[in-house]
């Protein structure tokens, strides 16, 4: 089964953890999931001057192969203009929803060409563990995402704010038409602290302050030599 993902996650709920291997087949990056509006038309307008065209509708959902989901410590990209992107993620499930935490690794100088193309060129790195969607849908305001970029050695904030910069998961996933079982989307993310750049690894954290408890998650990243 080439064209699913299989991950084995470590579910967690409140009233305890199991490890499960699942199969995704559906993977939907959901982009410009923004609240504000303003902000939203003015990150499209910095785009345009860099030759990445206006979506077509706001939010937009971009499919993906599923097999780009890994939970590996490394990923290997091709050449040196790519970056990642930490959101959440909704996995629908058999035993229902659960959330997660991903980066959206693009190609960015691809992103002139076509977004989508862009999108499909990088493995999408995901954590293993996840947490009961419905554990945290009361508090879901208070969930607060970080990224860090590692370069040279050092660790440098990347990015920082809460879930609710995006739209809710319910919006999103209705917007999309219904999220089938065995099914993940990524659902947006958040600006950068200066500049999107590349680096040498990325470290992201999903935080939950009213349960006390986060799930991490650092890849590497590999540049392969561009021949041409």
């Amino acid at each position: 089964m080439g064209s699913q993902a299989q991950l084995t996650l470590k579910k967690i709920g409140t009233d305890g953890f199991r490890y499960e291997g699942v199969a995704i087949h559906t993977l939907v990056i959901a982009g410009w999931t923004g609240r504000n509006q303003e902000a939203l038309e003015k990150h499209i307008t910095e785009l345009e001057e860099l030759g990445v065209a206006r979506p077509k509708t706001t939010p937009i959902f971009y499919r993906v192969a599923a097999s780009l989901l890994t939970a590996a410590d490394e990923i290997q990209v091709s050449g040196e203009n790519t970056s990642g992107e930490v959101e959440f993620v909704i996995y629908q499930l058999a035993d229902g929803a659960w959330v997660g935490l991903g980066s959206d690794h693009t190609d960015r100088k691809a992103e002139a060409i076509g977004v989508s193309l862009a999108k499909q060129l990088c493995a999408k790195s995901v954590s293993s563990e996840v947490w009961r969607f419905a554990d945290v849908a009361p508090h879901w305001e208070k969930l607060v995402l970080r990224s860090w970029a590692w370069v040279g050695g050092q660790r440098h904030p990347y990015q920082e704010g809460p879930v609710t910069t995006m739209r809710a998961p319910d919006d999103l996933i209705s917007r999309f038409g219904g999220l089938k079982t065995g099914s993940a989307m990524f659902c947006g993310t958040l600006a950068v602290k200066g500049g999107i750049r590349p680096a040498d690894a990325f470290e992201m954290e999903l935080e939950d302050p009213v349960l006390r408890r986060s799930i991490r998650q650092k890849y590497r990243v590999a540049v392969l030599p561009v021949e041409g």
